[in-house]
């Protein structure tokens, strides 16, 4: 059974609430910005959400930017927290297969997760619509960060996990997370502690980005410069976070030169980093299921565990 949601923006959040909160597993979820920034308002501008046997599916046309706040029962020490950023090509957000679930997997860990309902790229909701993810991004990290106490976690040990395109949003805000998108007081950083990448978009070149993720995120003609700004494999310094990278060889949506030059980048810099090429798996394989990359949530997890995160 398969249901489309049309929401008015103004009951939008009250009503995902409610209803989500029923279902799934999540302690709250709050809106991100008390005043989203470059906004354009646009009545016939409205969320459309796809609900599965009572689950929240996928997202569209998000208006109001929230985070999911999803609790462990058994917080471990560590108290590491991971923002979740769904993928959807930058035109829907893939909330079920890539955020709860992903949630859930991390909460089975100890570790806090939040999911980010990000808006996606508009010019009819934001002046800017090639930054629009990333003020959603940054301030995602800033609101953790700046409330860590609150939730027990430690405000150094904050990490991103991005899906296909919300993997090129991770990937963005590694690369770009000094970049002032928004008029922001706030001193704290925006900084990811770390990064993983799951079957990520990296580059805007044309010749191996996924098309659908660049055209609806810069445009049908972007200048070269713009294609270099989010080519995120060419912003890699010495400050980029750690980085954990998935990718199935048989990829033929997202091809996995992505991860093996956003690594290679890493790896110039001397960037702590790790890439697994799994055999077979093809693209959106979200936490494993089939074929030799279902094993990726072990990998991962080690990783963690390497580096004091789990």
């Amino acid at each position: 059974m398969k249901a489309i949601f049309y929401q008015k923006p103004f009951i939008l959040l009250t009503l995902f609430t409610l209803t989500i909160c029923q279902l799934q597993a999540q302690n709250q979820i709050i809106p991100l910005w008390s005043k989203i920034p470059d906004e354009i308002i646009s009545a016939d501008y409205q969320e459309k959400q796809t609900i599965k046997d009572g689950i929240l599916q996928s997202t569209s046309f998000v208006t109001i930017p929230t985070l999911s706040i999803f609790i462990p029962k058994d917080v471990k020490p560590n108290q590491t927290a991971i923002i979740i950023f769904p993928g959807g090509g930058y035109s829907h957000l893939s909330m079920d297969k890539e955020g709860t679930k992903v949630a859930n997997w991390l909460n089975s860990l100890g570790i806090t997760a939040f999911v980010l309902k990000y808006r996606l790229p508009s010019d009819l909701i934001m002046k800017n619509k090639n930054i629009g993810p990333l003020q959603d991004a940054q301030e995602a990290i800033r609101y953790v960060r700046e409330n860590a106490a609150k939730w027990n976690i430690d405000s150094n040990k904050i990490g991103t996990i991005g899906f296909s395109a919300g993997g090129h949003l991770a990937s963005t805000l590694a690369t770009h997370y000094d970049e002032k998108t928004y008029e922001s007081v706030s001193k704290i950083s925006a900084r990811p502690d770390f990064s993983l990448l799951i079957y990520p978009v990296i580059s805007m070149e044309n010749n191996i980005t996924h098309k659908g993720s660049q055209t609806n995120l810069l445009g049908n003609n972007p200048s070269q410069e713009i294609i270099d700004s989010f080519s995120n494999d060419k912003k890699v310094t010495q400050q980029t976070p750690p980085t954990f990278l998935v990718h199935a060889t048989d990829d033929t949506a997202v091809l996995p030169e992505n991860s093996i030059n956003y690594y290679l980048a890493l790896k110039k810099n001397n960037v702590t980093s790790e890439l697994h090429l799994y055999e077979n798996g093809g693209h959106g394989f979200g936490l494993g299921i089939k074929d030799t990359s279902k094993n990726w949530t072990k990998d991962c997890e080690e990783w963690l565990k390497s580096h004091g995160y789990y």
